[in-house]
């Protein structure tokens, strides 16, 4: 009986047992925290409900992260963990030592090891995220940081970088695995590592209808599985970690960046762990991600914070395909990103292309998008895409156009929705233009020049067309060029392209009004062009402005006005609507009297 009370005594000094998570534990200062001390981390195996494994103390890596920036180095002592080292999805799991919190599991120490370990970022670098929560600006002046604020920490995930964090899997839910492959290597570029094995259990949402609680019933532990979602509703990209500590509402999670954004507003979500698969190389945690709970505004080096409640605001996204009786209609929610959020409206579209059994592109598809930002301010478009290759080629070209869109220079106006349809052709849309011709190179002023293009269809039928070109009498005397080209190159040359250098517009409607001064982007554009030294004030161009006028305006203010050569459209038609083309011919034609 001594022995025996001998021994329990010595183990409960080596360790103390705890029964439960607690909520509020004392900090333990990492001066405090020696190598040989015995813990215990909390996280979920299975389901919802929080469980404890052992781990030792081996010491502490001094500025591990740089200035300051410590990691705690633990042995993985619990048997099932020896199995699965460090899990992704176990960062932010909270680590007691003698009922104290000490800090959060965060960093994959190396990778094929014998023996598991770990790394945990201390308490005290978490608290300082969580003391960011609130004391910025209120959250109706708060602005999602640029995408490219900081490096994501999966940059160095594929390097020898001794220290890899156990960065959240972002799980793909309500996509097919078609869709999946095809998206994947794009959210990689943007250090995101997406995976489909993932769910949601959000399901469809009504148009319009909020992805977000009205208040704070929610509730957490430390230990909870909680997602941070990038999309809500019928399609759902969230990373799955670890809630490290509550304090009332405010909750500190992860231990780790999840992108390093710095200020943020992203959806909160519930999680559920459906199980952990092991692996030597990287073990992660399959989870189906929950309703929106509440609402992380800082992404920081040691831990992601945030509140309990509303959720952010967000963009509608509607995608239908098909029309009639046999439409489909696909609706998520993104957060207002302007790198990030592009991408998984792209992730909808491909979807809607594929994500059903007669959804093939068939011979070709039409795509109509509409930004809403205001009742008044919208943006319009529409592209016609030819077969698979139009489909794999244009489809990222189609995303670098609404990237633009929503990269707009004025930050507060971040669009409320974004409407996109998606129609499969009956027949391929895709011509080649085998010539161009004018009637004449010398022509009298006053007469008519004939522009006659000849083409072949998808299945090589031939076909033509001529086009009446009305010389203008103040032509005389010039020489001119019959151009013909689509009217995205069209725009280009004519110095009408889509990006603008900061400070060149001064508001939002000159942005709006420039976005719309495009051309289509289907068929080919005919014009008759004259180069020119072009006048910008903002993104309205003058040809030939005198010289005095430019010298006052380059001094007054040099990013608003700007000189530029290019062509400058006299006369211009539209041909060939609703066909793909990427046919550019040019034709010198001299006018005189």
């Amino acid at each position: 009986m001594g022995r025996t009370l001998l021994t329990f005594c010595i183990l409960a000094s080596a360790s103390i047992r705890l029964a439960a998570q607690p909520a509020q534990a004392d900090v333990l200062p990492l001066a405090d925290i020696k190598a040989g001390q015995r813990g215990e981390v909390w996280t979920v195996f299975q389901g919802t409900k929080p469980e404890p494994f052992a781990v030792e103390v081996t010491g502490i890596i001094q500025n591990a992260l740089g200035p300051g920036k410590s990691i705690i180095l633990c042995k993985l002592t619990d048997p099932r963990v020896q199995n699965m080292g460090a899990v992704a999805g176990m960062s932010g799991s909270p680590l007691y030592i003698d009922g104290r919190f000490a800090g959060a599991m965060s960093y994959q120490i190396q990778r094929f090891e014998t023996v598991r370990f770990a790394g945990f970022t201390p308490a005290a670098d978490m608290a300082e995220v969580a003391d960011r929560v609130g004391s910025q600006a209120s959250d109706a002046d708060q602005e999602p940081a640029p995408a490219d604020a900081a490096p994501s920490p999966d940059s160095a995930r594929d390097t020898d970088s001794t220290f890899r964090a156990m960065n959240p899997v972002f799980a793909i839910g309500g996509v097919s695995p078609r869709t999946a492959a095809i998206m994947a290597p794009q959210f990689a570029a943007l250090g995101i590592g997406v995976v489909a094995l993932g769910g949601s259990s959000q399901g469809q949402q009504e148009t319009g209808a909020p992805a977000r609680p009205a208040g704070g019933t929610a509730s957490l532990r430390p230990g909870d599985a909680v997602s941070v979602a990038l999309s809500t509703g019928d399609i759902s990209l969230a990373g799955t970690g670890t809630v490290s500590r509550v304090d009332g509402n405010r909750i500190v999670a992860f231990g780790h960046p999840m992108l390093g954004l710095g200020d943020v507003q992203m959806p909160m979500c519930s999680a559920e762990v459906v199980a952990i698969l092991p692996s030597t190389l990287e073990s992660i945690k399959v989870a189906n991600v929950g309703p929106v709970i509440g609402c992380i505004s800082e992404d920081r080096l040691s831990a992601v914070s945030g509140l309990l409640g509303a959720g952010p605001e967000m963009t509608d996204v509607e995608v239908v395909s098909g029309r009639g009786a046999a439409a489909r209609t696909i609706r998520f929610q993104v957060v207002r990103d302007k790198r990030i959020a592009p991408m998984i409206m792209l992730t909808g579209i491909v979807e809607a292309v594929f994500g059903s059994n007669d959804s093939e592109p068939g011979e070709g598809f039409r795509i109509s998008s509409t930004v809403t930002f205001s009742p008044t301010q919208q943006l319009s478009r529409e592209s016609v895409y030819a077969g698979q290759q139009g489909f794999s080629a244009g489809m990222f070209e189609f995303l670098m156009g609404l990237s633009v869109e929503l990269q707009n220079p004025f930050e507060k106006a971040l669009p409320r929705k974004v409407e996109f349809r998606v129609e499969r052709l009956q027949a391929n849309p895709m011509v080649t233009v085998d010539q161009f011709q004018v009637s004449r190179t010398v022509v009298r002023a006053g007469e008519t020049l004939q522009a006659t293009l000849g083409w072949r269809d998808y299945q090589g039928a031939e076909e033509s067309s001529t086009v009446d070109i009305p010389v203008d009498p103040s032509w005389n005397g010039r020489t001119l060029e019959v151009i013909v080209a689509p009217g995205r190159v069209m725009d280009e040359l004519t110095g009408h392209g889509h990006m603008f250098r900061p400070g060149q517009l001064r508001s939002f409607g000159a942005y709006l009004d420039a976005m719309r001064d495009t051309r289509p982007e289907d068929g080919l554009c005919i014009a008759v062009v004259e180069k020119s030294a072009l006048f910008f004030d903002q993104a309205v161009a003058t040809p030939d402005a005198p010289a005095s006028i430019e010298r006052i305006a380059a001094a007054a203010d040099s990013a608003r006005y700007q000189k530029r050569e290019a062509l400058v459209p006299l006369w211009e038609t539209h041909v060939l609507s609703g066909k793909v083309s990427f046919t550019s011919f040019h034709r010198t034609v001299r006018v005189v009297e």
